[in-house]
């Protein structure tokens, strides 16, 4: 029986939740017109969700179907009971640009005759537009989404000039990150381009233009007037804005997080931090750890609160600009974005190749990087595969992020296999070169890694999640084979303009040194040698078919060609016969782990303390169970994933791919990495 036909027993027979359910599954299904409107009016009128009923209805009044009945519907469902909002706040907006001196039209339309009206979709700032003249509805439009869409900043040889600007988040951060021309010595407005009046009038109904004029920043350009552009102040106004002194950065001007997120360990995230180094429109530092970060961010504080006078923190906190302090100390609700942006604004590091008189405001640019990103795997009670990771907890609850008010980030990947080899090589190392102090530790032993590997999926957002809504990911192969064309793409994407600085590494402004022959080890800049090296003797055959057959969607979204995967399907025998074969994996972990237990206090089987050979024995069947525990484990977590590979988060949202920065094919200057 179709959904339709079960719908309208449903309702029959009275048990209308029900009945919106069956109906809304029958458009999803493609129900014929007429059922697609019987469907939309029953869920309209039966207190099913209304968004469907409305998509329902523009889709079917775009097709040129029951527009004398859509038409009248959504008018008195959707549009004439918000009316007077919409009439207030275009009357507010037109009141308080008629007074504004940097627009130069007065003759705001009537509001009954507005080109465009906007039909309220949700209580978000969403809505719908109907163009009166095409008679036609157009896309869904949030005016509060949070995404720069376009590359405003991509030169600064003249003051910043935009288009058809119609979203409030953008106007908002053109106003917040484009510096003052009284605080640089220059003119400097932002010139506001809008093609049709008409129009521009219609989207003040939605808008919200008060904050926005208070700092005179915009100048606002009607159709012809582009022919204005740049305008000399000093003629028109009389304002001569060469007569002010440059100011230096204020703390809270800094607005704009670039978050350089570290997908997993060895991805080539240093690479991409010594090609934004230097870049003069950015405060930019060498990753450093999140826990340093959070530290020293609570010792500032801590100072600050212990000062009883702006003398004393002068006093206390030594080499930072005195104006850095003063600011602080007096800011009462001081906040720890605050704080790190002080902390970055006073390393002379960051701040290296910062323009003082640079038109925008300089954006933060921040990985904050953890030793290892290790996620857990379980089954809720929906039966839903939930993948959490305390790491990114951590970054999700801190205030450093979420009081930033513009967030751009992006994603370094490299191929999994060799991510995972050059991580096994490191932490082997690591535990070798493990001084005294930390012999026994964790921190100094090779964990799981094939497991950690296959379940961080940090390439999966849920797409609505604030710190990850206006992010890309990039490829390292991409970035070492064709610069040009991935930092243009990069740089675009965030918002800078491209820079000489982009074509060099550098840390601090001074170039990395350029090291030929370097064997196994730093291969820096943009030597792409690394991108090869398989690190054959840190992982074997059988580990690299597992990690590429339970990450196969990424290989594919991402473009990555399988090496070792074969295609051939896959079941929990195969599973464990090719964990069977983890001896390379499980080499480095015995090695390493043997340590451990070596250092820690080891009893027989009766309780007691045991020594010499005896004692070598037991640590050795102690280590031998501990492995045998990962085995265990690999076993458990692997009939999950062949349940398939879908996920949710802890909040039961659906995880999908980060989006993959597009390259302009012109610049290649190789073929794409596969």
């Amino acid at each position: 029986m179709e959904a339709i036909e079960i719908a309208r027993k449903l309702a029959a027979l009275g048990q209308a939740k029900d009945a919106c359910t069956a109906y809304g599954l029958a458009i999803q299904q493609g129900a014929d017109p007429m059922e697609q409107m019987e469907a939309a009016a029953y869920i309209l009128q039966n207190g099913g969700d209304y968004r469907v009923s409305y998509g329902c209805f523009v889709g079917l009044y775009n097709q040129g179907l029951f527009r004398e009945d859509i038409l009248p519907l959504m008018e008195a469902v959707f549009y004439e009971p918000n009316i007077k909002m919409l009439r207030s706040r275009y009357e507010r907006n037109c009141k308080r640009l008629a007074k504004y001196p940097y627009l130069f039209r007065r003759d705001f339309v009537p509001f009954e005759e507005l080109p465009v009206r906007f039909f309220p979709y949700d209580d978000h700032n969403g809505y719908v537009p109907f163009y009166r003249k095409e008679g036609r509805f157009g896309e869904f439009v949030n005016f509060g989404e949070t995404v720069i869409s376009r590359n405003f900043f991509k030169d600064l040889d003249k003051p910043v000039l935009a288009a058809d600007v119609y979203s409030q988040y953008e106007l908002e951060y053109l106003n917040d990150n484009v510096r003052r021309s009284e605080d640089i010595g220059r003119e400097n407005h932002v010139y506001l381009h809008y093609t049709d009046w008409g129009v521009f009038c219609s989207y003040l109904q939605c808008l919200n233009v008060r904050k926005l004029l208070e700092s005179r920043k915009l100048v606002f350009l009607i159709e012809d007037e582009i022919e204005q552009y740049p305008i000399d102040f000093k003629e028109k106004f009389g304002i001569d804005y060469s007569q002010y002194s440059v100011k230096p950065i204020g703390i809270r001007e800094v607005n704009k997080l670039i978050w350089h997120t570290q997908l997993s360990t060895h991805n080539g995230g240093d690479f991409f931090n010594e090609v934004f180094d230097a870049h003069p429109n950015l405060l930019c530092m060498p990753s450093v750890m999140m826990s340093n970060v959070e530290e020293e961010v609570g010792k500032v504080r801590a100072m600050l609160n212990d000062c009883g006078s702006v003398r004393e923190a002068l006093q206390r906190i030594l080499n930072w600009p005195g104006y850095l302090i003063q600011d602080l100390y007096h800011m009462r609700d001081r906040t720890d974005k605050d704080l790190m942006v002080a902390l970055f604004l006073s390393q002379k590091t960051a701040i290296c190749c910062m323009q003082a008189d640079a038109r925008i405001v300089p954006a933060l640019f921040l990985q904050p990087h953890f030793y290892n990103i290790v996620y857990s795997l379980r089954v809720d009670g929906a039966n839903r595969t939930v993948l959490e990771a305390k790491n990114y907890e951590e970054i999700h609850q801190s205030p450093i992020f979420r009081n930033f008010k513009y967030i751009k980030t992006f994603t370094p990947m490299r191929r999994f296999t060799t991510s995972h080899g050059a991580s096994v090589r490191f932490m082997y190392h690591e535990a070798l070169n493990a001084d005294d102090k930390e012999k026994g530790s964790t921190k100094t032993v090779v964990s799981d890694a094939v497991m950690e590997r296959i379940l961080n999926r940090s390439f999966m957002i849920d797409p609505e999640d604030r710190l990850y809504k206006d992010g890309i990911l990039v490829r390292l192969e991409d970035g070492k084979l064709n610069p040009k064309a991935t930092f243009r793409a990069l740089a675009a994407f965030l918002d800078l303009p491209y820079t000489e600085s982009m074509e060099m590494c550098s840390e601090g402004g001074v170039p990395v040194p350029y090291l030929g022959g370097c064997g196994d080890g730093y291969a820096p800049g943009f030597n792409p040698r690394k991108i090869y090296n398989t690190y054959d003797k840190y992982v074997n055959d059988n580990e690299r078919y597992f990690i590429e057959y339970f990450l196969r969607d990424a290989y594919e979204y991402y473009g990555y060609d399988f090496h070792y995967y074969d295609g051939a399907a896959v079941d929990e025998a195969k599973c464990e016969e090719l964990i069977k074969g983890f001896t390379t994996i499980d080499h480095y972990i015995k090695e390493t782990w043997l340590k451990v237990f070596r250092e820690g206090e080891v009893t027989s089987e009766e309780g007691k303390r045991v020594d010499g050979v005896l004692e070598q024995l037991v640590q050795q069947k102690a280590l031998d169970e501990y492995v045998q525990g990962y085995t265990r484990s690999r076993i458990a977590n692997t009939k999950i994933l062949l349940e398939g590979l879908r996920f949710v988060n802890k909040n039961g949202q659906p995880l999908h791919m980060m989006p993959m920065l597009k390259l302009d094919k012109e610049l290649l200057e190789q073929p794409l990495y596969h």
